[in-house]
């Protein structure tokens, strides 16, 4: 499953025919960064792969005022299967990306658990950060959110609270061994 493919696809399927920029401009309005790894800069050179592999082909170039001339791309029947092979497998496949603190963990001894506190209070506040920039994300999107889309930030909203659910317990793990 390749999320970049996923997203240029999905893009062309329910927009019609666009150009790069216009892809890279609806993954920012999208707002992918926040809930997806989809790179907009990584958007160029997938849609380059498509067209060599025939997912998606070049419907024109056009030239708007003084700008360069740009590529306008348009999903092909392979394309259209593809994003569909590329859906399913998302919808299959869960991940749980790797945090490095699990890692730094278990080279922790040498601290003291008030430089392991302090250290993971600072994270928490990290992710509580987060928490409340996606929630305010949330808010300003909700109006041109639809179909399933709110169940994205849902989801996003239930992991963070879950990493400061985890953060807690470590806090409280710590505070006994002082």
């Amino acid at each position: 499953m390749n999320s970049t493919r996923l997203f240029a696809l999905s893009a062309l399927a329910r927009r019609g025919p666009l150009h790069g920029y216009a892809i890279r401009q609806a993954a920012q309005l999208d707002r992918t960064e926040l809930w997806t790894d989809v790179k907009p800069g990584s958007l160029y050179n997938a849609l380059k792969r498509m067209t060599e592999e025939g997912l998606v082909r070049v419907a024109r170039t056009e030239r708007d005022g003084n700008p360069p001339e740009r590529t306008v791309f348009e999903i092909t029947a392979a394309g259209r299967a593809e994003l569909v092979a590329q859906r399913d497998a998302a919808l299959a496949d869960v991940r749980l990306l790797p945090d490095p603190v699990d890692l730094a963990l278990q080279f922790t001894p040498d601290l003291s658990p008030d430089e392991l506190t302090t250290a993971f209070t600072a994270r928490r506040r990290t992710v509580a950060d987060r928490l409340a920039q996606f929630e305010r994300e949330r808010e300003t999107a909700a109006p041109d959110l639809v179909g399933l889309e709110p169940l994205i930030f849902e989801h996003c909203v239930a992991r963070l609270r879950a990493e400061l659910a985890w953060h807690d317990d470590v806090l409280d793990r710590l505070k006994e061994t002082t």
